[in-house]
C-alpha cells in the first residue's frame, strides 16, 4: 500500500501541474465510492498548495526581515 500524501512531496512550484500525479489515495479500493476518493484527494490537493503558499510566504518574510537589517 503506497504511502499518503504529504506536503513534503511537492517540491517547488513546477510540480504543482502535476498534482493529480502526486496526489495518491492509499485506500482508493476501500472507499465507498470513486467520488469519495476524488473528494479526498481534492482535499489533499489543496492542503499541498497551501503549504506551497505558507513556505513562500515565510520565505518572503525572512527576506523582507533580512533587508531590514541592512538599511
Amino acid at each position: 500500500m503506497p504511502r499518503r500524501t504529504s506536503p513534503k512531496d511537492l517540491q517547488n512550484w513546477d510540480d504543482v501541474h502535476d498534482l493529480e500525479h502526486i496526489v495518491k489515495d492509499k485506500r482508493s479500493e476501500k472507499r465507498a465510492t470513486p467520488a469519495k476518493g476524488r473528494r479526498r484527494n481534492r482535499r489533499y490537493e489543496k492542503r499541498l498548495l497551501n503549504g506551497q503558499i505558507d513556505e513562500l510566504n515565510t520565505d518572503l518574510d525572512d527576506l523582507e526581515l533580512s533587508q531590514g537589517d541592512r538599511a
